[in-house]
């Protein structure tokens, strides 16, 4: 039958995550009839092998002289590195004769996109995700989307567009040029019915997945979907120490409050002691009782404190000096630099 498969020798580059399109044509260059025609197309990777086309089908009954057998083969790429197509082709000849061939056609598969991640843990349980996507091709493309799907034990909000406007802060240029980075920030919020107590998540925590769809020069869509991004908990010890509630800006000389959360870490109960202790070196002074009993707390349970301070000197002060003792072991933990309060005087308060 002559050459029956035709395929280019170079049809360029095919990157991950795109879909791979390939026309498969069979033609009858005789002038006899041939019989029963098997077309099948295989793709070897590196680690498996694919049918993509003719694995279950049931042989063409017969094909005439300056006939064809065309097909458009469509595949989602998913693996980096050789890929091997192969096309084999059966028939019987008007002689009764089997006849058998096959063609192979390789080429490679490419990264598109380089994408780094960075995590940062926030007082409140909230984690910012950073996402750098850098373009790692020798031409343009459309970044169309990069969303954070998040896992069941988050809630996400994205940080990639003005509040006002509702504009991206990327403007109105959807390019992303060859070797350019862009920087995705996300905010997690972990979910209050399905997470830990609040101030004890432990251990590796799943966050999700980023979700990644751009477009070529030529217009072909590209998607990439990350493997479940793992977040270190960071370790708080027995006891954690986290800021409810307090004033950006104090007068001078006037009380003020501030309402703080205290987490038992551990597995097992505590009897608490509130000891409060002044600096000479601070601006800010305690007002309250000293070696106040807060009684026991269970593992994995909190508490509210609200507590009162007085400041002497303007300017930002560091509130230090707080100290939780378990009588339990007669341990104490010292907690210095909670927070930073702005104190201003009576005649320098800020509009």
């Amino acid at each position: 039958m002559g050459e029956l498969l035709t395929l280019p020798q170079n049809f360029g580059n095919i990157f991950l995550g795109e879909t791979f399109s390939c026309y498969v044509c069979v033609h009858n260059d005789s002038t006899q009839l041939v019989k029963d025609i098997m077309v099948k197309a295989d793709l070897q990777t590196s680690s498996q092998r694919l049918t993509l086309s003719g694995g279950s089908s049931p042989p063409i009954p017969e094909l005439g002289p300056e006939g064809s057998i065309d097909e458009v083969i469509h595949h989602e790429v998913k693996e980096l590195g050789t890929h091997i197509l192969v096309c084999a082709v059966s028939y019987t000849t008007q002689s009764s004769e089997k006849m058998y061939f096959r063609k192979f056609f390789k080429f490679q598969v490419l990264k598109p996109l380089d994408v780094k991640t960075k995590f940062y843990n926030a007082e409140s349980d909230e984690v910012y995700l950073e996402a750098q996507v850098q373009n790692i091709t020798a031409a343009p493309m459309v970044m169309e989307k990069v969303s954070l799907e998040p896992s069941a034990s988050y809630s996400v909000s994205e940080l990639n567009t003005e509040e006002k406007a509702g504009m991206s802060i990327f403007g109105t240029s959807v390019y992303l040029n060859p070797k350019d980075i862009r920087q995705y920030l996300y905010c997690l919020k972990p979910k209050a019915e399905v997470g830990a107590p609040r101030g004890v998540l432990k251990g590796v925590t799943n966050i999700g997945k980023l979700d990644i769809i751009w477009k070529t020069n030529m217009g072909e869509k590209g998607r990439l979907q990350t493997s479940p991004l793992q977040r270190m908990a960071p370790g708080y010890g027995d006891i954690r120490l986290t800021v409810e509630q307090i004033p950006d800006g104090v007068p001078m000389e006037k009380p003020f409050n501030f309402k703080c959360r205290v987490t038992n870490c551990c597995e097992r109960t505590m009897d608490l002691l509130l000891l409060l202790q002044n600096s000479g070196t601070s601006g800010l002074y305690w007002c309250g009782v000293s070696g106040k009993q807060l009684g026991k707390l269970g593992p994995n349970t909190n508490m509210e404190l609200n507590l009162t301070l007085l400041a002497s000197v303007p300017g930002l002060q560091s509130i230090s000096g707080l100290r939780l003792t378990d009588t339990y072991l007669k341990r104490t933990y010292e907690h210095d630099d909670i927070a930073q309060v702005f104190v201003y005087s009576d005649q320098e308060e800020p509009a």
